[in-house]
């Protein structure tokens, strides 16, 4: 059982790792994101591959 709710805060601390991240490259200004070579249309997939690998 111990177990478990280690694994269940985990997965919750990575979600929300994963809409921190999100969000920030969805919201970022158009510019920077080119200049950093990323689309923010992207975001989604950005960010679960910087969590989840």
């Amino acid at each position: 059982m111990k177990n478990l709710m280690i694994q269940l805060r985990e997965a919750a601390a990575k979600r929300a790792l994963y809409r921190r991240t999100r969000d920030e490259i969805a919201q970022m200004p158009r510019r920077v994101a080119l200049d950093l070579g990323i689309f923010p249309e992207d975001a989604e997939r950005i960010a679960h591959k910087a969590v989840w690998g």
